[in-house]
């Protein structure tokens, strides 16, 4: 009977529907939409489907962990076609609920859960991390760099994993001082504590500091502004917030997914399962516009350029810390 209630639920969640007649829901986390960052990320893509589709997309802001399963199980109690949760604290909310409505399409971002209307968004950032560690191994003066996560947690453990090897592989003499803004969500929006920690890797040598903090990030960006050194922006492209002084962004394409995905549902080819983006199909990258460009010479970027394509390539293995911790 349970496989026969999913088997029908698959069949109507695999039919198209009229655009404007679907309802989709975006849960952010406590970054917010304004964070102009992963959060932001995904609302743009939203914005993008949005608009193109015809669509009403309603978002909210999980303020509090606590909240996340009632707003995801609200959206599906009235029937909304798609909900997307945005952050790997979602996991388990995602879970319960579309175990609950197997009729309706879920979407998770940065965690995998396994049923068959849900879809994991995962993103290969270890990669995108080894690219501005190379870039930041290229071009530190002092041989001494920062890294700055957000929560303690092991997705930013991968991130900072990958930075250091990318880091070494350009430049084996270049130390890595690693930081993390706190150990609960409050960390993501936190840029006071950033600030306080970014300048005392500054103070310590670091002339880069890569930060993956979410909103928390621009504290590190106002601090390399005082000691007019370098940061390393994340997830969205951040090379505007302060001109001069973000040498480059980690890009982490939840745009391109969030809205993918609604693209999907609308045109009737939402499928669950894992979809991951990586290098290969520009799902990470590093960011290269007119804020920057002076500030990454031609010959670096010829080498950082080199180096993704040895990673598509299989030639370099970058380490990842949820494969390493896994053999433990």
């Amino acid at each position: 009977m349970t496989k026969l209630f999913f088997a029908l639920g698959l069949l109507l969640f695999s039919l198209p529907v009229f655009a404007s007649d679907l309802k989709v829901a975006l849960v952010l986390d406590k970054g917010g939409k304004d964070d102009k960052s992963f959060n932001a990320a995904a609302f743009a893509g939203s914005t993008k489907a949005e608009k193109e589709f015809g669509l009403n997309v309603k978002e909210v802001e999980a303020t509090d962990d606590a909240a996340i399963e009632g707003m995801i199980r609200s959206f599906a109690q009235k029937k909304f076609d798609l909900v997307i949760a945005i952050g790997f604290s979602m996991a388990e909310a995602v879970r319960k609920v579309a175990s609950a409505y197997p009729n309706l399409k879920f979407a998770l971002v940065d965690a995998e859960v396994v049923q068959p209307n849900v879809r994991s968004l995962m993103f290969e950032e270890h990669q995108g991390s080894y690219v501005v560690g190379a870039l930041a191994g290229l071009l530190t003066k002092s041989n001494q760099v920062g890294f700055l996560g957000g929560m303690d947690v092991p997705l930013i453990r991968r991130f900072e994993m990958g930075f250091e090897a990318g880091l070494k592989k350009t430049n084996p003499k270049a130390k890595l001082v690693a930081n993390f803004v706190g150990v609960t969500p409050e960390a993501w929006n936190n840029p006071a504590k950033a600030k306080e920690l970014a300048l005392s890797q500054y103070s310590q040598g670091a002339d880069i500091v890569f930060a993956a903090a979410g909103a928390s990030n621009f504290g590190a960006f106002d601090a390399a502004e005082d000691k007019k050194k370098f940061a390393i922006g994340c997830d969205s492209n951040q090379n505007w917030v302060k001109p001069g002084f973000v040498l480059t962004s980690m890009l982490k394409r939840v745009d391109q997914a969030v809205y993918q995905v609604i693209k999907d549902s609308v045109n009737g080819k939402f499928t669950g399962g894992t979809h991951r983006f990586g290098l290969k199909d520009g799902g990470v990258d590093y960011a290269l516009d007119q804020y920057n460009e002076k500030l990454v010479p031609a010959d670096v970027r010829k080498k950082v350029d080199q180096i993704k394509k040895e990673i598509i390539a299989g030639k370099i293995a970058v380490p990842d810390f949820y494969k390493k911790n896994a053999k433990k």
